[in-house]
């Protein structure tokens, strides 16, 4: 099948999820079983949220699929993930061996996605992927990723 296609229909079955999931867990639940089951190249998928009131700023890991990891809470001055929290920005790594900024989960990581999740403008969150093939993570990829991130925001917006 092709990627695009691929990709259309899980935007497609993360919008559903969105509409019928009760609660914002919940959602974040099935985008990290649907990504990670659907996606061959996402061996890890999972939301790290800010913690509310925490000083200093930190992100702590809220629902996943994949291997258990030791980064449970990451200061926002700290890895790849610290980096898209800071910034706003999504941040792709091709090769997680040569990004200083890599904290190590697993070995067999090789590329990496992180994208914010805002609610209201503000980061609130971020959607980490990790992947065990370098450079997983094309242009299609981080569309699908950023949209996956922006249906999560919204459904907090809601719940706020």
């Amino acid at each position: 099948m092709a990627i695009a296609i691929r990709i259309e229909e899980i935007r497609h079955e993360v919008t559903l999820l969105a509409e019928a999931a009760p609660t914002t867990n919940v959602l974040m639940q099935g985008v990290c079983k649907l990504l990670h089951d659907r996606m061959l190249k996402y061996n890890w998928v999972g939301f790290y949220m800010l913690e509310p009131g925490a000083r200093p700023p930190v992100l702590v890991l809220d629902t996943f699929v994949g291997a258990m990891t030791p980064h449970t809470r990451i200061p926002l001055n700290q890895g790849i993930c610290g980096a898209a929290a800071s910034s706003g920005k999504t941040v792709v790594v091709d090769d997680v061996s040569k990004d200083p900024r890599y904290l190590a989960c697993s070995l067999e990581t090789k590329s990496e996605i992180v994208v914010p999740v805002f609610v209201k403008g503000h980061v609130a969150g971020e959607l980490d992927i990790d992947s065990h093939f370098p450079a997983a993570f094309g242009a299609e990829d981080k569309e699908l990723v950023q949209f996956c991130a922006e249906v999560v925001g919204k459904k907090l917006e809601q719940s706020k």
